[in-house]
């Protein structure tokens, strides 16, 4: 599926209207008083990104690398400011020094949201390398991380991942499967 039919991904719920993947957690970060949203670009999370800058309820940017959105998540929830982090895959290959010397030991709740690449028609090799360690990494950090491929748990998972990333000081990482999201297609 090409990601832009993903980005219009919807699902109905008895009595609620039909709603988008990206939609879904624009939403549920609000319930979670999540204000602050720095992020890398990704094309996977475009409509997210897009939506997020939209709503004046959060402020947003991009940061030029992932270690600085979460150097910039750290000092937020020092000052009393909750806050999530959007990256790839790719990107978060780059964090395991910065999660080890300064999320996990200060207790920062910091919150990940990481679009997987490197499976499910993934072109580039570099890509699935990197998404084979991303999940022995978070396990070797004792990093709590949920895998969500379903519309239907998203919700659920999301709020209950932030709740418990708030209330025990500890990061979490959302990995949005391409059966999520529709991932990212070679053009």
């Amino acid at each position: 599926m090409a990601a832009a039919e993903a980005q219009t991904m919807t699902q109905t719920l008895p009595g609620k209207p039909e709603t988008p993947w990206h939609e879904v957690v624009l939403q549920t970060l609000k319930r979670n008083d999540i204000r602050l949203v720095p992020y890398v670009p990704d094309r996977v999370l475009t409509a997210l990104i897009k939506s997020i800058h939209a709503d004046p309820f959060f402020t947003t940017f991009p940061t030029a690398r992932e270690e600085e959105a979460v150097g910039i998540v750290a000092g937020a929830w020092m000052g009393g400011m909750r806050s999530a982090v959007l990256m790839q895959t790719s990107g978060f290959a780059t964090l395991a020094n910065v999660m080890a010397s300064l999320a996990v030991p200060y207790q920062i709740p910091l919150i990940m949201f990481v679009s997987e690449r490197g499976t499910l028609g993934e072109f580039n090799y570099g890509q699935s390398l990197v998404c084979r360690t991303m999940r022995p990494v978070l396990d070797s950090l004792a990093m709590e991380h949920h895998t969500v491929t379903r519309l239907d748990e998203l919700e659920f998972i999301t709020d209950r991942s932030i709740k418990q990333a708030v209330t025990t000081q500890a990061p979490v990482a959302l990995i949005l499967s391409p059966l999520l999201t529709g991932g990212k297609v070679e053009n």
